[in-house]
């Protein structure tokens, strides 16, 4: 078994089961599955996301298998991202409570506390006017430079997201966001992968994502080529040499992406 606990739930916890604690929170509920649950509560006046995941069993997991899928078997791949990333000086959310019981990984249950980021606006919901109110170009470029180094960041220390869109991208508008004072976070870490490198093919997968949920947004390619610097932290000149296949396949995957997307919207 593990166990790790942070204030306020190192105290409010001390000498309870923390699996039959946690079950017990209640609040807003966001996503409730057969084997997750996700929801929003309450402690001391501060805001936490709690998310209990049980056993998918053996019939899931190797559905996910033979699918080529990488099963999310409990809370252990989020926190391990999300140590991953403080470590990379990649902003993300803070756990303040994770544990993982039971050596079946087909009956596991584990459960993550972070601290909520509030108050916060994701860069769809920001972004979602940019088409007939186009933001400032300063705060524009500051924005796409923040979400380029963030990205790179992360694929340069091993994790690859699979869920790499700008909904998952939080903005902090604890202040007034302007192009010299600006602070994003990265969120939804439960299916992200850690390896000590990131394999080309998950990096691209990634990549389209991104470029998939910034396609209604008004971007120019200019816009799209101080990304790709911003990324690879390369001159354009050699980026565009050295990466015109992945420029290609980014395009072509993209527009499939985008074509699903409007043959059935939100079932995508």
């Amino acid at each position: 078994m593990k166990l790790i606990l942070a204030e306020p739930f190192k105290s409010l916890w001390a000498g309870r089961d923390a699996f039959a604690e946690v079950e017990r929170l209640q609040g807003k509920v966001y996503r409730e599955l057969e084997a997750r649950r996700t929801l929003r509560t309450e402690v001391a006046g501060r805001g936490y996301f709690v998310k209990i995941h049980h056993g998918i069993g053996w019939r899931e997991i190797f559905k996910n298998l033979l699918t080529a899928k990488r099963p999310v078997l409990g809370a252990g791949q989020e926190w391990q991202a999300i140590q991953c990333l403080h470590k990379a000086g990649v902003p993300t959310m803070t756990a303040v409570a994770y544990g993982e019981r039971g050596g079946n990984p087909a009956g596991q249950d584990s459960f993550i506390v972070t601290e909520e980021l509030a108050p916060t606006i994701s860069l769809e919901d920001f972004t979602l006017q940019w088409p007939e109110q186009p933001p400032e170009p300063r705060l524009k470029r500051a924005l796409i430079a923040e979400v380029a180094r963030m990205t790179g960041g992360m694929h340069r220390a091993g994790l690859n997201h699979r869920d790499c869109y700008i909904a998952h991208f939080l903005l902090h508008t604890d202040k007034p966001v302007t192009a010299d004072d600006l602070k994003l976070s990265v969120i939804d870490l439960h299916r992200a992968q850690v390896r000590p490198s990131v394999p080309r093919r998950w990096r691209n997968k990634d990549l389209a994502g991104l470029y998939f949920s910034v396609l209604d947004i008004g971007l120019t390619q200019r816009d799209k080529l101080r990304f790709l610097r911003d990324y690879f932290r390369q001159p354009l000149r050699q980026i565009l040499r050295d990466e015109a296949s992945l420029l290609a396949w980014l395009e072509r995957k993209s527009g499939k992406l985008y074509e699903r997307k409007q043959r059935y919207g939100d079932a995508l």
